[in-house]
């Protein structure tokens, strides 16, 4: 009995560790320890033990001025070799970087995590417009065209969870936020193969993505162009329409995706 007593403190431990770590990612800032304390209802005695044993393995920083705490480089470090092995982004930085050089504009890779899309890499051109966005940042689905191109590969009941669980905020005049419009709009997406979030996020800024798939035909990122609507548009809008859909398709061949696979995956 005594053994499973240790069990189960270890890994209380282990969870109160991963809580402060996701506190001090969420705040991107030192706290002190009454901070900490107070943000995780957690004793003093006990987050100082566990920062002290996660400072000593590089995981978490101790300020030599004012005592306050800080993620570790070796978070960093652990986060890169994650990152590089990670066959969806390895595989798409040559052509993400190819999407920059061509069409000089903001270009994001993202999956969907918990119902939110996570952006796992993100390029600027130098005449790109400066979006609210980053490597590592979390945004809504439902009014990003990244969000759009992830949820439109999901079934209809899945759908419906993350609406009930995320709701559809508004951010803009252009967001969608009844279910049945969405419905409809993701519907769209399944059609032509690729979303459109025209000012849905953010006034001026519109984007194109295009689903990326696996091996077993599966939607397992997606990608996208993004600019101001006066630059994405007209023509423009065509070049990278087509651009950015045969890139998600030369990508998506990359990791083993067939045209047969997915047909296959889609109940063709």
């Amino acid at each position: 009995m005594a053994g499973n007593k240790n069990e189960a403190s270890k890994i209380r431990s282990v969870a109160k560790a991963l809580t402060i770590i996701d506190l001090l990612a969420a705040k991107q800032r030192e706290m002190s320890l009454a901070e900490l304390a107070r943000d995780t209802s957690l004793p003093k005695s006990t987050l100082h033990g566990l920062l002290s044993t996660m400072r000593d393995f590089g995981y978490i920083e101790q300020s030599s001025f004012d005592g306050r705490y800080r993620l570790g480089v070796h978070l960093f470090e652990v986060g890169n070799v994650v990152a590089n092995n990670w066959d969806v982004r390895q595989t798409a930085v040559p052509y993400i970087q190819k999407l920059v050089d061509d069409l000089e504009e903001t270009i994001h890779l993202a999956i969907l995590d918990k119902g939110e899309v996570l952006y796992v890499d993100k390029r600027e051109s130098n005449q790109s417009l400066r979006i609210v966005s980053q490597v590592g940042m979390r945004l809504p689905a439902h009014c990003t065209g990244v969000g759009k191109a992830l949820l439109a590969s999901l079934h209809h009941s899945e759908v419906k969870r993350i609406i009930a669980d995320k709701g559809l905020k508004r951010y803009t005049r252009h967001t969608i936020t009844d279910p049945r419009e969405l419905e409809a709009e993701l519907e769209k997406v399944r059609a032509l193969g690729y979303a459109v979030d025209n000012e849905e996020i953010m006034d001026s800024l519109r984007c194109i993505a295009a689903p990326v798939k696996d091996n077993n035909g599966k939607t397992c990122a997606a990608i996208s162009v993004s600019g101001p609507v006066s630059r994405l548009d007209g023509e423009n809008f065509r070049r990278a329409l087509e651009t950015i859909t045969q890139t998600a398709l030369e990508i998506s061949v990359s990791l083993g995706y067939s045209s047969v696979v997915g047909s296959e995956a889609s109940g063709a």
